[in-house]
């Protein structure tokens, strides 16, 4: 039976402290025992739209990168790239690469340019589609990534604490429309000027919709399952 352990995290993030960001980033890794560990929108930085921009050679993700190597772990974080684009960073243990930058930035982060199109990474022949947040909403952008052929839906948010509603519907609506697993990671606590409380509340939803692992709204929970290819129902 053909699956993959993925987990959704929501470490406590300090705004614009790249370096305390990347040392709880790589406790959560240790802490989740999965093959795939997803981070919300903007996790090393916070959401502060004015956070100097992290380049993927940067040698404060070394710790990150050797607590996925040593974990046999794919972490996917959240961090502002040159171009500037608010992007999506794989960690493993070969490295980090910008995987995916987004495609429907608010009118607010004006600072950050729409990234060129949907992407998907592989994971132990998994495929997974990625999004960032406002993306989650667009339905032409869930589309386009689903039209890629996909097994999951994969994303990182940052929102009001009241959007957890808005956060499980989104969830819901791709993986019935596609017939496919979605996670997404979600913010908790603080994060930036913009987001003096955040939702939380990651959660895994299964092909037909229904939940697979919830967390809670506390900074530093996580939600873990196992997803079953036999349970995909792709369209």
């Amino acid at each position: 039976m053909r699956s993959l352990v993925i987990a959704v995290a929501q470490p406590p993030v300090h705004p614009l402290d790249i370096a305390a960001n990347i040392t709880r980033h790589a406790s959560a890794v240790r802490a989740a025992a999965a093959r795939v560990v997803v981070f919300p929108e903007l996790s090393l930085t916070g959401y502060d739209l004015d956070a100097p921009l992290l380049k993927p050679d940067d040698p404060r993700l070394t710790p990150l990168v050797e607590s996925c190597t040593a974990t046999d772990t794919v972490a996917l974080v959240g961090a502002p790239v040159p171009g500037p684009y608010i992007a999506m960073l794989r960690i493993d243990s070969d490295g980090v690469q910008v995987v995916y930058r987004k495609q429907y930035p608010h009118h607010t982060e004006g600072r950050f340019l729409a990234g060129p199109g949907p992407e998907v990474v592989e994971v132990d022949g998994w495929r997974l589609g990625l999004g960032i947040c406002r993306d989650t909403g667009v339905e032409q952008q869930a589309a386009d990534t689903a039209a890629l052929g996909i097994d999951a839906y994969v994303a990182g948010v940052v929102d009001e604490p009241a959007d957890d509603v808005v956060l499980a519907e989104r969830a819901r609506r791709i993986s019935t429309t596609y017939g496919v697993w979605t996670a997404i990671a979600s913010c908790a606590g603080a994060s930036g000027p913009a987001y003096p409380a955040t939702a939380g509340r990651s959660g895994i939803w299964q092909p037909d919709g229904l939940v697979a692992a919830r967390a809670g709204r506390a900074p530093g929970e996580m939600a873990r399952a196992t997803l079953f290819a036999e349970q995909l129902a792709r369209v």
